[in-house]
């Protein structure tokens, strides 16, 4: 399959999490169209076997391929960490462009910072973060925090909710005594959750997230193979979900202010 120019950009996420990275991608190219999949149905993927994520991920970006997408961006860490490097062996010629976690700018953002990554189990336990952490193991001090519980209170729109405010009290208890620098937003889910984790932690804890960093990374390789819209071009997005409940959801989540 040889993609072109005027194909859409498929963004998949497990869920609804992946469309802080489809608002930064929009931001960036407001040119290009983009199909947007959510596998809501099966979220969160961050509590499952990695050979079930793996499958998941696969299936999902043959759906977006079927489609006729030109490029497909990996808007979660859990399935980038699961099936980045198996889909990028089978399909050798398309853009398959994956997320991690944002540790080396919080990592290098100075003073040896005390960084927590927040994340999902899976992505936390992966080679993949495994390698990262070494990389910048002597850079801070690293602790790691799983939330797989955040995934499912953005998936059921709780944001500004008592109960999200309760589940993340709760989450950072053990760390209370602890000088946070800088927390890591693991996951795609996590920045619709950015007020209520400042409103806790405070204004001087530096937040990260990998959205940004690969929009922009997204651009390059379009760029480098061809396979941008033209400029002029006004771009379009399609939602869709495996479950179609999550629709509106979705739209919504287009429309927070990150």
């Amino acid at each position: 399959m040889i993609p072109n120019a005027t194909a859409p950009i498929g963004v998949f996420d497990s869920g609804a999490g992946g469309i802080s990275v489809l608002k930064r991608l929009w931001t960036l190219m407001p040119n290009e169209n983009y199909i947007y999949f959510g596998d809501s149905a099966n979220a969160p993927y961050g509590v499952r076997p990695v050979e079930e994520i793996r499958a998941l991920t696969v299936a999902a970006v043959e759906k977006l391929l079927s489609l006729g997408c030109k490029a497909i961006v990996l808007a979660c860490n859990t399935a980038t960490s699961a099936a980045a490097q198996d889909l990028r062996a089978t399909y050798p010629e398309l853009p398959i462009i994956g997320l991690e976690p944002a540790l080396k700018p919080a990592a290098l953002s100075g003073g040896h910072p005390t960084v927590v990554v927040m994340a999902t189990p899976v992505t936390l336990r992966e080679e993949k973060f495994t390698r990262l952490t070494e990389r910048f193991k002597d850079d801070c001090n690293l602790i790691k925090l799983p939330a797989p519980e955040l995934v499912t209170l953005v998936e059921q729109n709780k944001m500004g909710t008592p109960e999200l405010a309760a589940y993340l009290k709760a989450l950072f208890a053990p760390l209370k005594e602890t000088r946070i620098d800088c927390l890591v937003l693991g996951c795609t889910h996590f920045p619709f959750a950015k007020r209520e984790i400042k409103a806790l932690l405070g204004a001087q804890v530096k937040l990260f997230d990998g959205a940004v960093g690969e929009a922009k990374y997204t651009k390059v390789v379009l760029e480098e193979r061809g396979l941008r819209a033209p400029l002029e071009a006004k771009g379009e997005i399609c939602f869709l979900s495996s479950d179609e409940t999550k629709l509106p959801l979705l739209r919504q989540l287009f429309d927070f202010e990150l």
